[in-house]
């Protein structure tokens, strides 16, 4: 089918075309839980055509991708630009001719692409089935999300039609992502369609606690239609994004009859048995591979580490850098970086001052050690009094002087070496803009941005016991997550001179930026007024540097950048 049919053939139904007739029987289904590149069609691609021939060795008929698999998600603005469009519509049909000519027609199989309406204007979040070498089954989302991080509405046209099509005999009815969220809409249209599975493709980001909302909502979805539920998500980093995959089969009785892991590309099967769909005791029997769930800090952990691994891949990076200054945020995003591309491609740089203690320098060296990173020592203070010759600076602008040269030799790094430069700021210096722009805040990737201090300490205990359970040396000094945190920019200097503890801040933060409680409400939660007061004032007075500072992985409900504005003064005080 060539792409200048795809605003009216492509949306047809393909109820009755395939075995419509047909005593019922059982269907293997192949969760396909891909990691996709926006634009890269081809990439893409041949990711689908790979996982569609192992899915028909293992006897497979309906192989199902993630949401926009062909484009990526999300693909934002590009879906405006009607060359992409075009070329995406080509590449379905190449796709589904390849398949055919792979003697993979009979398979059935369920992707997501970018379409266009039918006065070919604007662009449409669509599912196709490749079947037969034709794409067929148009099926376009009808719930467009706007909050948060999602702009679809902004991006696409909603669709209006509900679609089943057929299988073995057996009535498969589609959603995609946001549609199953809605109350109404397709899915209660399908309510009396009679259908024997519902299957819906995903693009859902990971955040904290979402695993378990998502296993609920399908229950009264599997519960709304009488059939069960068959939820494929996206995997991998993109951007400030990162989806973790999870897909899973519910039956209306709540029970899991599949689960994938969380994190990692998996292809993996779930057969509808040939009795009826309505039938419990035909359904648990079916359950099929149910990969362990992992804990809190283990899920957060991993997200870090894929957000970073992929945000590298898709950007043509091999190696990264870092100063490493002894402490429990430098330590900790050495640590992810070291597991998602491995040691020998972390280069550390140790970078103290005449403020620097020697347990701090002790503890960098030990840290790049236990990884197998490269370590590297660049004294600064004969740049710093360098410096000093011609400014004369005092107080914090001297203390910033120091920050900002070491952010020239972590660049200087980073161009020399075509490493990816990271920045460790963690949630809680970003929120009250304890950092230093142009200085400890240089970098492409922050892979702790969204992690508030006390995350990250617990993050760093958990992965020193995850490497004694594995009879590991664990990576990160003792002394880096015990010792009081500090700058070391002055004598002495300690974070709880500029801030109140930690312990009492993060819990103020959550309040304030994730749970967008006022000043009243802080109030009302217990805390005490002058602490208010200053978490608010420094809070409001910083965006000014969130607005510069790098990506970093999103795995709160409210992440600085895409989901959270705050006041540029302290003039608003509710």
């Amino acid at each position: 089918m060539s792409s200048t049919e795809q605003t009216t053939a492509h949306t047809e139904s393909p109820t009755g075309r395939a075995d419509g007739g047909a005593a019922p029987r059982d269907v293997t289904f192949a969760l396909a839980q891909i990691d996709t590149c926006v634009g890269d069609l081809d990439g893409n691609a041949a990711k689908v055509l790979e996982n569609c021939r192992e899915a028909a060795r293992h006897g497979a008929h309906v192989v199902v991708f993630p949401e926009m698999t062909l484009t990526g998600y999300p693909i934002e603005d590009l879906a405006f630009r009607a060359t992409f469009r075009r070329a995406a519509w080509r590449k379905a049909d190449e796709l589904a001719t390849r398949l055919s000519d792979d003697g993979l027609g009979d398979l059935y199989v369920v992707v997501g692409t970018v379409g266009t309406t039918n006065n070919g204007e604007l662009p449409q979040n669509r599912l196709v089935v490749l079947h037969d070498g034709l794409v067929w089954a148009g099926y376009d989302k009808h719930f467009l999300p706007n909050y948060g991080v999602f702009d679809e509405f902004r991006i696409f046209a909603p669709g209006d039609r509900t679609v089943v099509f057929d299988v073995r005999g057996r009535h498969i009815g589609v959603a995609i992502c946001e549609d199953i969220w809605q109350e109404g809409g397709p899915v209660a249209d399908l309510t009396d369609r009679g259908i024997d599975v519902l299957l819906t493709i995903n693009g859902s980001p990971y955040e904290e606690g979402k695993t378990h909302t998502r296993h609920d909502l399908c229950v009264r979805r599997a519960q709304e239609v009488d059939a069960p539920v068959i939820y494929v998500n996206q995997v991998g980093g993109q951007d400030d994004l990162v989806f973790d995959g999870a897909s899973f089969v519910i039956s209306p009785n709540g029970a899991t009859l599949e689960r994938s892991p969380q994190f990692t590309e998996s292809l993996d099967y779930w057969t509808l048995p040939a009795t009826s769909a309505y039938d419990a005791r035909a359904l648990a029997s079916s359950v099929s591979t149910l990969a362990p769930a992992m804990g809190a800090d283990e899920e957060v952990y991993r997200a870090c580490v894929l957000g970073l691994r992929d945000y590298m891949a898709k950007n043509h990076f091999t190696s990264v850098t870092l100063g490493l200054s002894g402490g429990i945020d430098s330590a900790l995003v050495a640590t992810m970086a070291a597991d998602a591309c491995g040691g020998a491609n972390v280069y550390g740089i140790s970078m103290p001052s005449m403020y620097s203690s020697d347990g701090s320098k002790d503890d960098a060296a030990e840290l790049a050690r236990n990884l197998g990173a490269h370590y590297d020592v660049q004294p600064i203070e004969s740049l710093f009094t360098a410096f000093q010759k011609q400014l004369g600076l005092e107080g914090v602008a001297a203390e910033n002087l120091q920050a900002r040269i070491r952010g020239v030799i972590v660049m200087a790094y980073s161009n020399s070496k075509g490493a990816l430069a990271l920045a460790t700021g963690n949630k809680s210096e970003l929120a009250c803009g304890y950092s230093t722009i142009y200085g400890d805040a240089v970098g492409g990737y922050a892979p702790i941005k969204d992690l508030l201090k006390t995350r990250v300490w617990e993050l760093a205990r958990w992965r020193n016991d995850e490497a004694r359970w594995l009879d590991q040396v664990p990576p990160i000094p003792e002394n880096s997550i015990t010792k009081p945190p500090s700058a070391e920019l002055r004598p002495g200097q300690k974070d709880s001179d500029s801030l109140p503890e930690y312990a009492l801040l993060d819990k103020v933060l959550a309040a304030y930026i994730e749970k967008a409680h006022g000043r009243a409400d802080l109030l009302a939660d217990g805390f005490d007024e002058k602490t208010v007061d200053t978490v608010m004032r420094l809070v409001d007075r910083a965006e000014w540097k969130r607005r510069q500072y790098p990506l970093g992985p999103k795995v709160t409900a409210l992440a600085f950048g895409r989901d959270r504005r705050l006041p540029v003064t302290s003039a608003f005080r509710e």
